[in-house]
């Protein structure tokens, strides 16, 4: 059985979409420490002029904060900028948005004070947008885990009885494989390639990768742009 592990990331990219595609069951790691000027609450939007950068603002209170216990700090008026951003400046105009944007326009008209539990509902939707059905848990529901970094990875790959970790090509310069191996658990790097596809409000030659996982469902459809992200690992891998 393969695993794999990110953390909770607010409007994710297509390289989480793709991990959880890939795998058959995928650990939101929610009780890791927070990282400022991270990607757990914030992340890019196309629009015409260029990237923009959505962040939700966080309470900064010690740095060693975990995910699970970052609360928004709503005293500012984030829903509104990033619905606004995302509706009038982003999408509007984009072949798929229609059928998209009540679901994704939907997050704003709850009331949210963790920041895990927005970042989890974003990428759930994200995740049903495109169809993947991979199984979600979080990290902290799964019981208390002694190890660091890769020790506490592959306590909870064993934990959830996986055979093989898929990992991000970023972790090679942490993660530990004979930790792994101890724990009679493989480690496959997942070897991302981001697919190209067109944007409606930008010349092709001007595209703009990696932005929020968002921007092809509402460019191509969401059948299409599932086809896209495994075209892309077929040719990576010989397929």
């Amino acid at each position: 059985m393969r695993v794999a592990m990110h953390q909770p990331h607010y409007l994710p990219w297509l390289g989480l979409i793709d991990k959880a595609d890939r795998s058959d069951l995928f650990v939101v790691l929610d009780h890791v420490q927070y990282e400022r000027r991270g990607w757990q609450n914030r992340n890019y939007v196309a629009t015409k002029s260029g990237p923009v950068l959505l962040t939700v603002p966080v309470i900064q209170r010690n740095r060693d904060e975990r995910i699970l216990d970052k609360e928004l700090d709503n005293s500012r008026t984030w829903r509104e900028k990033h619905r606004r951003t995302l509706e009038e400046h982003c999408y509007r105009g984009a072949p798929f948005w229609a059928e998209l944007r009540e679901r994704f326009l939907g997050v704003y008209d709850r009331d949210w004070n963790s920041l895990a539990d927005l970042a989890l509902a974003t990428m759930r939707d994200a995740l049903d947008g495109f169809g993947v059905a991979t199984p979600v848990v979080r990290a902290s529901e799964l019981g208390e885990f002694p190890g660091q970094k890769s020790e506490l990875l592959a306590q909870l790959a064993a934990k959830v009885g996986a055979t093989t970790m898929l990992s991000g090509e970023g972790a090679r310069d942490y993660i530990d494989t004979e930790v792994f191996r101890r724990y009679g658990i493989a480690v496959e790097w997942q070897r991302f390639r981001h697919p190209r596809y067109p944007q409606h409000n930008r010349a092709e030659e001007d595209f703009l990768p990696r932005m929020a996982a968002l921007d092809l469902l509402a460019n191509v459809g969401p059948a299409a742009a599932l086809r896209a992200l495994r075209s892309t690992r077929a040719r990576d891998s010989g397929g």
